[in-house]
């Protein structure tokens, strides 16, 4: 018997009507310049409270004004702090934090981490950091953005996880150790997130170093859990790395799952990759058919399609977002405001919601500030200007100061039906949950630029082009400029305009045909190399002297486009044909 989902009628009844210009309580739409100055003042409670109860310890316990250790004793607040200070103009603090990390953080410790959690909060956070450095007033070195103490920090904590990626399959394990890589006894079992959540990092880290180990294993991951989807379309939530078995079949799109089809999406527009894309549209496919009921999302059997469990997970509020960055607006925003009226039912998002019988799951009934339903609303607001969205970054700051701020912070909500509290502060809240309200009420930051402006930098390159917008956010909500991944390589075509510059050379001294026969061998063709050759240094001056020079069509350009393809480069728009 085919499944029917049983909307409650006082759910179905609250759902707001899916129109532009929907009013606030009062009749008005929230004022950004007053939320933008409350979200400002709950950044620096939050921050204040760590620095003064918790440094160096990763996170605050609100409750009793202390810190603990979660991820590995690695100071988490600190490097995923650093863009909230960019965005808020606070360039001393930003200076500060990153001489702060420089002297602290050590990786060769004794400490078993979380590769997925060290690569998107730690490499993320450097990373981004340090492509931000110079926006923000540092004095940069000569080289940068393709060197710089950030960017070997963040190479320096990847290259600990690489040892996680050394398996059968080439899908890493889940836990680490930085001083001696994978424990003997350590599990075989990873949830897919933790295997595909790389490609962002990763790849950024190869393109500013040169050294491809890092996108290369990404890469290969990624591949992996393709090869192992299911024959309707499908990926389970948790996988043997060894042996490449499912050890979990719900497929859905949130928890355990998650982040592996957002960078996908993220990866396909960063690296503007095709294959990327139209793997991750295949999977959107499969989800519509075999998990989608009236614009929520389920989660059904791997390999049969049936229902195992129809709830919905807060983490899975960021799939609106998802889809407003392919364009498919109208169903991202039924599926958002199905999610916000949860929101209204209980002032916040519990972990499982029940979707049949419109209430919460038992043991699954808190809301730990989880940014991912303002992360879309963010997204949705860029592509919509609906003040619908405006109202849900109102509500959440009005639940948030009501229900979860003490005098050391902001506390969890250890149970949505009547407010009480845990003593943690997640490190996401102060990374992702109040950097994407700010943003939401700040319509004019330099994070949502359109091209208009731009900042030109030399390299040992050449001229590189960066700020120009288009950021990709990774998945803890640490912006990545798509242009720098082009400021430390030549691109292609100057590298084959030139070899084929050579080549022509070359065959004035050689017999053409000779030379022909010879370049289509089915080995990489190799210049001879050496003093005094047609590839030495001086030559390779000649040579560009004598052909006159083309005209260098500018690395990003960002003409007046639709939505769809504001975060594309190169002028490159995916989009399902289907």
């Amino acid at each position: 018997m085919p499944f029917r989902l049983l909307i409650p009628l006082g759910l179905l009844c609250a759902l707001p009507p899916l129109h532009h210009g929907a009013p606030g309580p009062d009749g008005t739409a929230p004022d950004p310049a007053h939320y933008r100055e409350r979200v400002k003042a709950m950044f620096y409670h939050a921050y204040d409270s760590y620095l003064e109860n918790a440094f160096p310890f990763d996170e605050l316990r609100p409750l009793t004004c202390d810190g603990h250790d979660t991820w590995g004793s690695q100071t988490l607040n600190l490097p995923l702090s650093l863009f909230y200070f960019q965005i808020l103009g606070n360039v001393s603090e930003f200076q500060r934090v990153i001489e702060v990390l420089q002297d602290n953080v050590d990786f060769d410790i004794d400490v078993n981490a979380s590769v997925f959690e060290t690569n998107i909060r730690v490499v993320g956070g450097l990373l981004s950091a340090h492509l931000l450095s110079k926006k923000a007033g540092v004095e940069v070195e000569a080289g940068w953005p393709c060197s710089g103490p950030l960017l070997r920090m963040a190479e320096e904590a990847a290259r600990k996880l690489l040892p996680a990626f050394q398996t059968p399959t080439g899908m890493p394990y889940g836990t680490v150790n930085l001083l001696h890589g994978v424990n003997p006894g350590e599990t075989p079992v990873t949830c897919t997130a933790g295997i595909g959540t790389f490609i962002v990092e990763f790849a950024t880290l190869s393109s500013l170093t040169g050294d491809p180990v890092f996108e290369d294993v990404a890469r290969v991951a990624l591949m992996r859990l393709w090869e192992s989807r299911s024959d309707i379309g499908l990926v389970g939530n948790h996988i043997d790395v060894l042996t490449g078995k499912w050890v979990a079949q719900d497929a859905g799109i949130g928890a355990g799952v998650d982040s592996y089809f957002e960078y996908l999406v993220k990866g396909a527009i960063l690296l503007q990759d095709e294959k990327l894309m139209a793997m991750f549209l295949e999977y959107n496919k499969a989800i519509r058919n075999y998990t989608r009921f009236d614009d929520w999302y389920l989660w059904v059997q791997m390999y049969k399609g049936t229902v195992s469990m129809p709830v919905f997970q807060s983490l899975e509020a960021y799939w609106p977002g998802l889809q407003s960055l392919i364009g498919d607006i109208d169903n991202a925003m039924r599926t958002f405001l199905n999610y916000y009226t949860v929101w209204k039912q209980f002032g916040g998002l519990p972990e499982f919601y029940n979707i049949p019988q419109g209430y919460t799951v038992e043991k699954r009934e808190g809301y730990p500030l989880r940014p991912e339903l303002i992360e879309s609303a963010m997204y949705l607001y860029r592509a919509t200007g609906d003040p619908t969205l405006l109202e849900l970054g109102r509500d959440a700051v009005e639940s948030i100061e009501k229900i979860s701020k003490v005098e050391c912070g902001f506390a969890t909500i250890k149970d949505l039906r009547d407010h009480k509290l845990d003593n943690r502060m997640e490190s996401f809240f102060l990374a992702e949950t109040v950097k994407y309200l700010y943003l939401l009420f700040d319509p004019t930051n330099f994070i949502h630029n359109n091209g208009s402006t731009f900042d030109a930098v030399i390299t040992p390159y050449g001229e590189c082009i960066l700020g120009a917008g288009g950021y990709i956010f990774n998945t803890e909500a640490h912006p990545i400029d798509p242009a720098a991944l082009h400021c430390c390589r030549r691109l292609k075509e100057e590298q084959w305009e030139v070899e084929d510059l050579m080549r022509e050379f070359y065959a004035l001294k050689r017999n053409r045909s000779k030379f022909q026969k010879k370049t289509v061998s089915s080995g990489p063709w190799e210049p001879p190399a050496g003093p005094g050759t047609l590839f030495s240094p001086e030559n390779h001056d000649q040579a560009r002297e004598r052909k006159p020079a083309k005209q260098k069509v500018p690395l990003l350009s960002c003409p007046s486009q639709p939505f769809t393809s504001k975060l594309a480069l190169l002028g490159q728009v995916f989009l399902d044909s289907s």
